[in-house]
């Protein structure tokens, strides 16, 4: 794959497949990845050959297409992704495409946090077992966020496949678990660093259970908490 400025300034890519679809695909994917807020409705297609199947399997030559955006959906594209949204997007475009997994990747910001999303048939691979992966690049988000702009960068959260709820659960289940350890031994309990969107839903989860209370302690990243016996 391959690809060049036009006089005009419009971004081309050119993408081959084994049929004209696959070759769309593949020009869509290595657009989505340099720019992934651009519009795809803006991108126009050329083919160049169908592409041909020889005798038996022999002379094959693939399907070829041409596709092109306008500059100025370049420049949205761009535009949309200024600032520490678009700076997380891109980093995790990056690792998904390190890792080789076939995925989407949309971010949404709001006033506390930005959630970057993947999307696609294999984002199981990102996930990783137990989370660990997901977990670590939700990690390596933070500390580079943390470094760009202080304590006053939002919380940065990755997810993928409706994992993060799954692991609000998870939080949930701990935290009730850890209680009921607190009030049994009468010992605080430190829990596993966390972004704060998590450590939220601890507090949230604990703080009108009887007989323990909860505080954060730590520097970011490694900010964690603690449940602790009420006074």
């Amino acid at each position: 794959m391959s690809d060049d400025e036009a006089g005009s300034s419009d971004l081309t890519v050119e993408a081959t497949g084994e049929t004209v679809g696959e070759a769309k695909w593949s020009a869509l994917r290595e657009l989505e990845q340099r720019h992934p807020g651009l519009d795809k409705s803006a991108v126009r297609f050329e083919v160049v050959s169908e592409g041909e199947r020889g005798l038996l399997g022999v002379g094959y030559s693939p399907a070829r297409v041409v596709a092109a955006v306008p500059a100025d959906a370049v420049a949205a594209a761009e535009a949309e992704e200024e600032g520490l949204a678009g700076d997380m997007r891109g980093l995790v475009a990056r690792i998904v495409a390190t890792l080789g997994v076939d995925a989407r990747v949309d971010v949404h910001e709001d006033a506390g946090s930005i959630t970057v999303t993947c999307s696609g048939p294999d984002v199981g691979l990102l996930i990783g077992r137990h989370g660990q992966t997901i977990d670590a690049v939700q990690y390596l988000l933070n500390a580079a966020a943390h470094r760009a702009q202080g304590d006053e960068r939002k919380d940065v959260v990755v997810d993928a496949a409706g994992y993060r709820e799954r692991r609000r659960a998870t939080l949930e289940s701990l935290a009730v678990r850890t209680a009921q350890e607190v009030i049994a031994t009468g010992r605080a309990v430190e829990l596993e660093p966390m972004t704060a969107v998590e450590r939220k839903v601890v507090h949230l989860r604990l703080q009108d259970y009887d007989g323990v209370g909860t505080t954060s302690e730590g520097t970011e990243p490694n900010r964690y908490v603690v449940v602790l016996p009420a006074e």
